[in-house]
């Protein structure tokens, strides 16, 4: 199953891409989706870690949500920098993961450097260090609702 979603994937990433369809370039697309499919499965590589299909159905309902976060982040920083104050309390803090698999750390970490005004600076196991430009950005993330929303994604709150 895998294997077609990553063929179907890589084919349509190829169209986009190319945007011109004679026969001839339609025939060496798909002949070399075929190859790197099969040399991907050669290598063994093809796997629910590097190719997370069971996530595809959430993904459109949390990338809404990550965007308006960003958005409403983005305004917030921008308010930050245009006050003539610049009323800043840059403040590292440590949050515990509650995803189980490496695909939802990873997206929990690049939702947080995603987010204006926050970076995942390190990751030891299920505990990542985060700087915020401003303590309420740290207290957010503490709070949980991230971390929450993130498990709900990968399924496992």
């Amino acid at each position: 199953m895998r294997s077609i979603v990553l063929a179907a994937a890589l084919l349509a990433f190829w169209l986009i891409l190319s945007g011109h369809y004679t026969s001839f370039l339609l025939a060496m697309g798909v002949l070399s989706v075929i190859l790197v499919v099969l040399a991907a499965n050669r290598m063994h590589i093809i796997d629910d870690e590097g190719e997370p299909v069971e996530l595809l159905a959430a993904a459109p309902s949390y990338w809404l949500w990550l965007y308006i976060e960003i958005a409403k982040s983005a305004w917030s920083v921008t308010k930050l920098v245009l006050d003539p104050r610049l009323p800043i309390s840059p403040t590292f803090t440590k949050i515990r993961a509650s995803q189980k698999t490496a695909a939802g750390k990873a997206t929990y970490a690049n939702s947080i450097t995603l987010t204006p005004g926050t970076i995942t600076t390190g990751v030891e196991g299920d505990v990542f260090t985060v700087h915020a430009i401003v303590k309420e950005g740290a207290d957010d993330l503490e709070a949980g609702g991230m971390d929450k929303r993130v498990s709900q994604f990968e399924g496992t709150a």
